[in-house]
């Protein structure tokens, strides 16, 4: 399991180890390969849980999203020069919400706006740990509980982990009891 700090995975239930790669996605994507190259990755399957801020109104709860995009890439100018930026990674399992994923940590009206308009929910990691995942050739599930509405109340992001890690090691815990 990978949480981008400890306080997302407070509420893992023991024995499960958990990686903690510090916040931003090329610390994600580092910290996730590290893992990866260390240990015998069949039959793994790797969780990303963590918080995630709604980009739209009225989301809340927990969320598996299916697409995680690169949001803070210029890929138009990336594929302008004949390259694929790699923006969008599908992923298997999800409940058809898209998450943008970049290193912004967005509180901007004008930016939760511009990012609505491709995704549901925002966060700061996902996008390198899938990206090391698929690389590695390791399937990834993403499982994100909204903690804040990625505005300037997100601000009180801190106050805001523990609540979401109960919500997320619950789900861990039930998830684990059912493939057991």
């Amino acid at each position: 399991m990978v949480s981008a700090i400890a306080g997302e995975a407070k509420y893992v239930p023991e024995g499960i180890p958990v990686v903690v790669t510090g916040v931003g996605k090329t610390a994600a994507a580092v910290a996730t390969a590290r893992a990866l190259a260390g240990i015998d990755t069949t039959d793994l399957v790797v969780l990303n849980v963590g918080t995630t801020g709604a980009l739209r109104d009225g989301l809340s709860g927990l969320y598996l999203p299916s697409e995680v995009i690169n949001h803070d890439l210029n890929a138009d100018a990336i594929r302008a020069i004949g390259l694929d930026p790699m923006e969008s990674l599908p992923i298997d399992g999800g409940d058809g919400t898209v998450l943008a994923s970049g290193d912004v940590f967005v509180t901007d009206p004008a930016i939760r706006a511009r990012l609505a308009e491709r995704a549901d929910l925002v966060d700061m990691e996902a996008y390198g740990v899938a990206f090391a995942c698929r690389q590695f050739g390791v399937p990834v599930r993403l499982v994100k509980h909204v903690s804040d509405a990625a505005d300037e109340a997100a601000m009180d992001w801190p106050a805001l982990v523990d609540a979401s890690a109960k919500v997320l090691g619950e789900w861990v815990r039930a998830e684990t009891s059912r493939s057991a």
